[in-house]
């Protein structure tokens, strides 16, 4: 009975779709300055970022951006070893939802997946539903290009060449925010200490910053000084960041454009937050939807060279260049 009524709501999502592209031509990414990947660019890793496409049944504007940038990965090089999306996949966490997007993403020239969960995907239904939806959806993705790894939380560790990101999921529903239980703070301690131990950087993601980071809470629009943020856990997983070197946490979230809300650097460690996929976005320099970051590890460096996916090409101006200690 559920499979049908996903099929239903399936059927219906795709036929509002066909009607939105009726009076809104769907526009192809150039493909004159195609996604390059480590082949190319001589890259230890090369893996795509992306946040908040949070597609929906009757959010029409969204499908345009999302559609075109998963073309774009269709058209990558070779060498993107995953595609990264910082949360907020599902405007409401519909199984339809995940249904589209993963049509959408078949032909993804990527060599696995990492999803994180966000308020989005959690907020509208309880928590083993959750679980169970989003694992599945992330497992199938990772079986259709062949990649044999499997989540069973929404907290995990994904490996890419060597290069550790260290997946944060909420451990209850919420509503905006995310809460983490002692177990998975210390989880996250104990992965941290493992995935610096050779110097190499390590990836944190979750799908919200952390207090007073990234304009907060200006950029959530509110006076409230823990508005937007990660919730009563900011300061735990500062702490806990903050006695490794060379972390960076990836976040999503604020819808914020590329600009000066990008990139901090937070004590010891870098923070990345990232635009909006399928939104258009806001309090940056460049605001398009459909844009985000190419991640590339050198030896030395990390460097997040921004995308416009959805027109196809790269932006240079908004590279942010991290140095490694």
């Amino acid at each position: 009975m559920v499979e049908f009524f996903t099929q239903v709501g399936y059927k219906m999502l795709t036929a509002f779709i066909s009607l939105v592209f009726a009076f809104n031509p769907y526009v192809a990414p150039d493909t004159i300055d195609p996604i390059q990947g480590s082949s190319e660019t001589g890259a230890n890793m090369t893996v795509v970022a992306w946040a908040d496409p949070q597609l929906s049944n009757y959010m029409a504007k969204r499908f345009q951006p999302f559609d075109a940038a998963c073309e774009d990965l269709a058209n990558a090089g070779e060498g993107v070893d995953a595609l990264l999306i910082a949360g907020d996949i599902a405007e409401n966490g519909l199984a339809c939802e995940y249904e589209y997007i993963t049509e959408k993403l078949a032909n993804a020239n990527v060599g696995g997946y990492i999803m994180a969960v966000g308020n989005h995907d959690v907020r509208l239904r309880s928590y083993k539903q959750v679980v169970n939806r989003f694992t599945a959806f992330s497992n199938e993705l990772n079986a259709g290009v062949g990649n044999d790894f499997t989540m069973d939380a929404l907290h995990y560790t994904y490996e890419v060449n060597g290069y550790t990101f260290i997946v944060l999921g909420t451990d209850r529903t919420e509503f905006e925010e995310s809460y983490f239980n002692e177990a998975q703070l210390e989880w996250l301690d104990s992965e941290l200490a493992k995935a610096t131990a050779n110097g190499k950087p390590a990836f944190v993601v979750c799908h919200q910053s952390l207090k007073d980071t990234h304009g907060l809470p200006d950029t959530w629009n509110s006076p409230i000084d823990g508005a937007g943020t990660v919730g009563e856990q900011s300061d735990d997983l500062k702490e806990i960041m903050n006695k490794y070197e060379n972390v960076i946490m990836i976040s999503g979230h604020l819808h914020t454009g590329i600009g000066q809300y990008t990139y901090q650097k937070i004590d010891n460690f870098h923070s990345i937050n990232l635009p909006s996929t399928a939104i258009v976005n806001k309090d940056g320099d460049y605001n398009n939807a459909g844009i985000g970051f190419m991640i590339e590890a050198y030896d030395n460096h990390v460097l997040f060279r921004a995308r416009d996916f959805a027109q196809g090409k790269y932006i240079p101006e908004y590279d942010i260049d991290i140095a490694l200690s």
